[in-house]
């Protein structure tokens, strides 16, 4: 995803790479970022301090794992720099770590940062909120057999929009394991299944599951630039807002959708 985000950046009118952080057992550190994406020499050496590169840049773009997020989270806030959040996975505590430091950052965070699947959680809230409790909530998401977090982020964001569109709270209502026998469904669940093979960038299907009827809401990835284009325009939009918290929704103006 690094290697995608340097392409991106290079292909945006407004934005500059000043540098880029890798974990500190990585093979990439110490190597030219801008050949490691395919670009050529960019003279913008891989490290594993970020420290020296803040007073450089004007934010982040990061995708990395819910302990390095957080820990970031806080120097950015201290700064007032730009934070963007790829990151899925996120423990409830480390949640309120994020959102504290919404106080000092401009903070775009999102479970997925493409236009397409962004539309399709205004969807599934619009579509949750019309069909009602009648047709049951499932969301079935598969990705590569490397990820390491289920549910996706993504699939989380569209139970979210589901949840928001039936007014009830996630939390208590999502069923993300069914195995032996746990009975009949509830009515009212939003249910969970996560599926892991192969090289997928990503699937998410949101069925509607009604009475001699079914409507299912799809999205496919089939490249992680949508991802990377995504992050770069929520930065450039974040850079001229007040410190705070925000959404995809928010930077494409799907909030009110």
């Amino acid at each position: 995803m690094g290697r995608t985000l340097i392409e991106a950046i290079s292909d945006t009118d407004g934005a500059v790479l000043v540098g880029a952080v890798e974990a500190g057992e990585s093979a990439a550190v110490g190597r030219d970022a801008g050949e490691l994406a395919g670009l050529g020499v960019n003279g913008i050496l891989v490290t594993r301090e970020i420290e020296p590169l803040l007073t450089e840049a004007d934010g982040v773009l990061d995708f990395t794992v819910p302990a390095a997020t957080v820990a970031l989270a806080g120097k950015l806030a201290q700064r007032g720099l730009v934070h963007v959040i790829g990151t899925t996975g996120l423990s409830p505590d480390q949640e309120k770590a994020i959102a504290a430091a919404g106080n000092g950052a401009r903070i775009v965070k999102s479970g997925n940062m493409s236009l397409g699947v962004n539309l399709l959680a205004a969807l599934v809230k619009r579509v949750a909120r019309t069909l009602g409790p009648e047709f049951d909530v499932e969301i079935i998401e598969m990705h590569h057999a490397r990820k390491t977090d289920a549910p996706s982020g993504t699939a989380l964001l569209l139970g979210q929009a589901a949840a928001a569109g039936r007014n009830i709270d996630l939390g208590t209502r999502s069923v993300r394991v069914r195995d032996g026998h746990p009975g009949a469904r509830k009515s009212g669940d939003i249910g969970f299944a996560s599926l892991r093979g192969g090289t997928v960038v990503g699937e998410h299907s949101v069925i509607f599951a009604g009475p001699h009827e079914r409507v299912e809401l799809v999205h496919k990835a089939e490249d992680r630039m949508i991802f990377a284009r995504g992050a770069v325009k929520a930065a450039l939009w974040a850079r001229t807002r007040r410190p705070g918290l925000y959404t995809m929704s928010d930077v494409l103006g799907l909030s009110d959708f």
